[in-house]
C-alpha cells in the first residue's frame, strides 16, 4: 500500500518483502545487491525505496531553465532515473523489483516501510558529509527503530 497526499508518494507500506533503500550512492549499490540476493533467496519481492525532497530530487529535463517543476514532476523524474539505476545494478536477475519514490526524510521513509517488511537492508553510510563516521545517521535510526529484522551492508 502507498500513502498519497496532494500528489506525491509520502508513505510505502509493503505486504512483506525486502525493502532497500537507496540514495545514489556506491554504499548504497552494495545494498540494494545484497537486498536482490536476499529476495530471491526468500522468493520474495524487492521494494526500492528512493527518500527525496527538493534538494534531492532529480530535476525533469523537459522543465526548462528558470521554472520550478511541480511535485508531481520532480517525483516522475526521480522515479524514472531510480527505475534506470535498479536495472543497471540488477539487470536481468529474475527478481521483481518494485520502485518507489517517497517525499520524505530517508530514515523516515524506510521505517515507515520497515513497519510491514520482512527485511530492510540498508548501507553503512550515505552521502552525508561526515566521511570518518563508520556508520551513518539513517542506517543507525534504521537499526534502533525499524519494524523487521535489518540488514547494514559495507561500501566496497
Amino acid at each position: 500500500m502507498t500513502t498519497v497526499t496532494g500528489r506525491e508518494t509520502v508513505e510505502v507500506h509493503p505486504s512483506g518483502g525486502v525493502v532497500v533503500g537507496d540514495d545514489g550512492s556506491a554504499c548504497a549499490a552494495v545494498a540494494m545487491r545484497a537486498a536482490a540476493v536476499e529476495a530471491g533467496r526468500r522468493q520474495v519481492d524487492l521494494h526500492v525505496v528512493r527518500a527525496w525532497s527538493i534538494t534531492t530530487a532529480v530535476r525533469p529535463v523537459d522543465v526548462p531553465a528558470g521554472i520550478v517543476p511541480s511535485m508531481a514532476e520532480f517525483e516522475a523524474a526521480t522515479i524514472a532515473e531510480e527505475r534506470s539505476r535498479v536495472e543497471r545494478l540488477l539487470g536481468t536477475s529474475g527478481i521483481t523489483a518494485h520502485v518507489h519514490a517517497v517525499h520524505a526524510p530517508p530514515a523516515e521513509a524506510l521505517l515507515t516501510a520497515s513497519a510491514t517488511a520482512d527485511l530492510l537492508v540498508v548501507g553503512t553510510r550515505g552521502r552525508g558529509g561526515f566521511e570518518r563516521l563508520l556508520l551513518g545517521s539513517v542506517a543507525e535510526q534504521c537499526i534502533r527503530y525499524a519494524g523487521c529484522s535489518v540488514l547494514v551492508t559495507r561500501g566496497e
